[in-house]
């Protein structure tokens, strides 16, 4: 086993990207400590996190997580929702099947095509009030909250059918759902407030049915005739919102942080010998915007490059520091470089997930992003950051991977192109 002393996850959170290199040089899987002194590991390596988010003897159900089945997980941890949330990510086998079958009946490839004009033109409007708030603010405005939180967040409440007054609560809830540093009436509290939300929204569509994913969910059965249950659906949606919107927040983000760090490669791109896409797929690659995801856990105690994984272990899954893994991706893993993909030298990344769990949603956070950052820079290709990058403050968990605000100058431009 990994004699490596316990890793204590930074409940505050922070760029993950020095520890990831410690955990990495020590070995492809670590032991860590998570809030409340619980322990679990962390598998970090790229190849050896592939083989675990596929691993027959791995599962996601909270009945194998041993210390929540023995009563040693307080109802408050802060990170309780993702082990026991119904849906999808706490689903096994035929059960996980059977409710990303339902999913997928509403989420289909035809309803990402269809929201393309849509996020075009959200983005476009986003850009002009961007340009207004910079302008109201010496040449400065907050990128974050101006386009990388209101475009994901607009699309997948649009997708569910939420309301306009429910937009900012839903993201002030999932910000607390997926942060690591809060106490345990603040957890409590905002679960139950995302339930209440959500139920809301649910009840809703079901008095006024329309053409949107919720809706759609709620009619939606299996080839047994199975609905989803109740909570099942309220899960699901959680898990939307969560997923659909703060990953693309981060990812947008992250990749125009990296962009202005990297003026060479925003180069390449405005000047055509580069691909937006591919500087999104680097982005995931090179700062993920999930850093450690929660939970899996072994049937069975699991050797993995060496090092035992006890059944019932709470895992994480690595995938920030997978994405800089030397042996995967190498020597220059560390390197910023959107050209990996042209030049053949790209590993494909885990930052989306891999396997039966692989983000349902993967094909529309692409598409935003990859809409926003041509758009955004297209229109001003001389943004900035306004203040050193090591002043932004990050977001306060080891799951979520960004910073919290992203103060820009837009620099020249500002019509509309």
């Amino acid at each position: 086993m990994n004699a490596a002393r316990p890793h204590r996850m930074d409940s505050a959170g922070g760029c993950p990207h020095a520890a990831n290199a410690r955990l990495l040089a020590q070995g492809s899987v670590a032991p860590v400590v998570l809030p409340g002194d619980v322990p679990g590991m962390a598998v970090v390596g790229h190849e050896a996190l592939k083989r675990f988010l596929t691993h027959p003897d791995v599962a996601k159900g909270a009945e194998h997580f041993t210390a929540l089945r023995d009563g040693r997980i307080p109802a408050g941890w802060p990170l309780r929702t993702f082990a026991t949330v119904p849906g999808m990510t706490t689903a096994d086998g035929a059960d996980h099947r059977r409710l990303r079958s339902l999913v997928g009946q509403a989420f289909t490839a035809r309803r990402v095509a269809e929201l393309r004009p849509r996020v075009e033109a959200l983005t476009a409007r986003l850009l002009d009030g961007l340009d207004r708030a910079a302008r109201a603010g010496d040449g400065v405005a907050d990128l974050r909250r101006h386009l990388a939180l209101p475009l994901p967040l607009g699309t997948i409440c649009e997708l569910l059918g939420v309301p306009d007054e429910h937009h900012d609560r839903l993201h002030r809830l999932s910000s607390l759902v997926v942060s690591t540093d809060i106490g345990p009436e603040e957890v409590t509290a905002a679960n139950q407030e995302m339930a209440e939300t959500l139920g809301a929204v649910v009840a809703a569509r079901r008095a006024a049915p329309g053409d949107d994913l919720t809706s759609a969910l709620i009619a939606a059965r299996d080839a047994g005739g199975d609905r989803l249950g109740e909570g099942e659906l309220i899960g699901t949606l959680l898990l939307m919102v969560v997923a659909g919107h703060e990953t693309t927040l981060n990812l947008v983000t992250n990749a125009v942080r990296a962009l202005c760090a990297h003026r060479d490669q925003l180069g390449l791109l405005l000047d055509g010998r580069a691909h937006w896409a591919d500087a999104v797929e680097e982005t995931l690659r090179w700062d993920s915007p999930v850093s450690h995801f929660p939970f899996r856990y072994p049937t069975r105690d699991l050797t993995l490059d060496g090092t035992l994984v006890p059944a019932g272990t709470p895992v994480l899954a690595g995938y920030s520091a997978a994405g800089r893994d030397k042996d995967a991706h190498g020597p220059d893993a560390e390197r910023f470089d959107i050209t990996r993909t042209a030049r053949g030298t790209a590993v494909r990344h885990l930052s989306l997930g891999h396997g039966p769990h692989y983000c349902l949603g993967a094909p529309l956070a692409r598409m935003e992003a990859t809409i926003a950052l041509e758009r955004l820079f297209t229109r001003f290709p001389d943004l900035d950051l306004a203040v050193p990058e090591a002043s932004l403050p990050r977001v306060p968990s080891f799951v979520g991977n960004s910073v919290r605000t992203l103060p820009v100058r837009l620099g020249g431009g500002g019509a509309a192109r």
